[in-house]
């Protein structure tokens, strides 16, 4: 069964950091490039970051940038996005997702979120 389980969210202060996790099962995590993505209330779901299956190609949208960083561990089979300096803009539910190809509409796999959410 595949799986794909974020954790680490949760309530912090304008400023302050978290990092989310997301561990992976039941599919071949180091030929799948992954994703992180997030949706506010009321608004549509978009990609926030990307790192390739093996060489580290990363992708950040331009509202993260030099604030957020994905890495990945392939023996744990864990992705992981630390997120500093969080505005309370960044509160949203955040999924992490799997493509063979790169990160974009078509994610193989998906989890099933966990909340992040910054007080001002």
């Amino acid at each position: 069964e595949v799986q794909l389980v974020e954790s680490g969210g949760g309530l912090v202060q304008a400023g302050g950091s978290l990092r989310l996790s997301c561990a992976a099962s039941g599919f071949t995590f180091d030929a799948h490039a992954i994703g992180w993505f997030r949706q506010a209330p009321g608004k549509e779901r978009e990609g926030v970051s990307c790192i390739s299956h093996s060489n580290g190609v990363t992708y950040y949208t331009d509202s993260v940038k030099g604030r957020f960083t994905i890495s990945r561990d392939n023996a744990k089979n864990t992705v992981y996005l630390q997120m500093n300096s969080l505005k309370p803009e960044d509160t949203a539910v955040y999924y992490c997702a799997a493509t063979l190809g790169w990160c974009g509409v078509g994610m193989d796999y998906w989890g099933k979120g966990t909340l992040v959410t910054v007080s001002s």
